[in-house]
């Protein structure tokens, strides 16, 4: 018998607000984890991206500190990134604003005006980055004596980046003697392991079964391609999808390649560290609305965005290991969708792809890149951008028109159709085709 939010502890005012954003029921991690952070216990808990964490953290949060107000923080998320950050906020903000919570984040990128005013007017939920939040201590505007509950995500992506020391600095601030902490990571890493051991206290374990669910219902293709090759491949690749993310080495070839996707007609964004926080921003909104049609990003897009929708990922550079591969490829798939992931193999990295597919037991063989349609019809949206319906219309148009032009030994193959989905991102309704490749689709259980 599946669970409700009710049946879990979740309050009714909660519930009720789960139920107006269209979320009626619980993921397996919210199922699992809420009753124990319901109850004020130490978690943590070891689940993919994309499996509905951040509810299974927000929910318990607001719950325990709903009531009476502080002009200090009650309760404290770290995240990793600025555009984590963000996201998290916007997740906490419809329950907090249920029971009259404050939410802010506080990340570099931006200025302190804002953030000053809202530590001086009151915050109950403070979001924010490890490195603004102690340059907010050392300046002596930011007390979190008495936060109650401290949530920390995406542990690992922390240790990678090397903020453990800055996390560690901004937990010593915590002085309520029973507060909360709840910590979530893809991976358990020795740094992890020495977070969960030395900042809380018999913490409950609840592990998702991590190699499933990352490769999750997703097809993994990996194509020979001379480094020449690679820009008109994307482009082709990226021109049969409504809606794609495309994963570069370095900063300045992500600006690269979106200026050449833009010339080839299609409307791409740059996303990546040497951007303005306002220039995130306004890229992440433009992919999200459907005014972009690819995101081109460094790894700094690979981690913690969650964008419904995304169809295709590129693997435009190698990633640098099989955790990296795992978070760029979870940007599509996510909670039972079905996505695909194609990798831009150069010949002098077929030996490393071979070990890749192998450790992390992907079904899928180096091939060479199948027939792509041209996408020299396919004319970029004006700024402004269609509605949701016009660009489901022109997608579906543009595919028809490819449908004619895409020939393999006299046949001819249809590109993957866009398929209808639930409102809570849940499996396709039907079943499409895809290209003829290699590598086959695996299933597994939406978390």
């Amino acid at each position: 018998m599946s669970s409700t939010f009710s049946s879990l502890g979740v309050p009714e005012p909660l519930v009720v607000c789960l139920h107006k954003l269209g979320i009626a029921e619980p993921y397996p991690v919210q199922s699992a984890t809420l009753p124990d952070a319901l109850r004020g216990e130490d978690l943590f808990v070891q689940a993919p991206t994309g499996s509905g964490k951040t509810l299974a953290f927000a929910i318990p949060l607001v719950a325990r500190i709903a009531g009476a107000k502080r002009r200090s923080p009650r309760a404290l998320v770290l995240a990793p990134t600025r555009e984590l950050a963000a996201q998290i906020t916007d997740a906490i903000r419809p329950l907090a604003r249920e029971t009259h919570l404050r939410v802010t984040s506080f990340y570099g990128g931006t200025g302190y005006r804002t953030q000053l005013a809202a530590l001086a007017h009151g915050v109950d939920v403070a979001v924010g980055c490890p490195g603004r939040l102690t340059d907010l201590l050392d300046r002596g505007v930011l007390d979190l004596s008495g936060v109650e509950v401290v949530v920390v995500d995406e542990a690992d992506r922390m240790a990678d980046m090397g903020f453990l020391p800055a996390v560690r600095r901004v937990l010593r601030e915590v002085r309520v003697e029973h507060h909360q902490t709840m910590l979530f990571s893809a991976t358990l890493t020795r740094e992890v392991d020495r977070l969960v051991r030395d900042h809380q206290v018999r913490p409950r374990r609840h592990l998702l079964e991590q190699p499933s669910d990352a490769v999750g219902s997703r097809t993994h293709e990996f194509w020979r391609a001379k480094r020449e090759e690679r820009t008109s491949l994307t482009v082709a690749l990226v021109a049969m999808h409504s809606s794609s993310i495309v994963f570069c080495r370095t900063k300045h070839g992500a600006d690269r390649l979106a200026r050449q996707i833009g010339q080839a007609g299609l409307r791409a964004v740059a996303i990546h560290g040497d951007r303005s926080q306002g220039q995130r921003d306004r890229a992440l909104a433009q992919f999200r609305d459907g005014r972009a049609d690819v995101l081109v990003g460094t790894d700094v897009a690979s981690r913690g965005l969650h964008i419904e929708g995304v169809e295709c990922v590129v693997h435009f550079d190698r990633p640098s290991d099989a955790e990296t591969y795992l978070h760029r490829s979870g940007r599509t798939g996510r909670a039972g969708t079905s996505g695909r992931v194609v990798s831009l193999v150069c010949p002098d990295e077929e030996r490393e792809s071979r070990r890749l597919v192998a450790g992390l037991g992907i079904d899928a063989r180096l091939s060479s890149p199948p027939d792509l349609p041209e996408p020299g019809h396919r004319v970029g949206r004006p700024v402004d951008g269609p509605s949701t319906s016009e660009r489901h219309m022109r997608t579906g148009t543009r595919r028809e028109a490819a449908e004619t032009r895409v020939v393999r030994g006299g046949t001819a193959h249809a590109g993957k159709p866009k398929r209808a989905k639930d409102r809570r991102g849940g499996q396709p309704a039907g079943s499409g085709s895809r290209l003829q490749s290699s590598s086959h689709r695996h299933s597994a259980r939406a978390s």
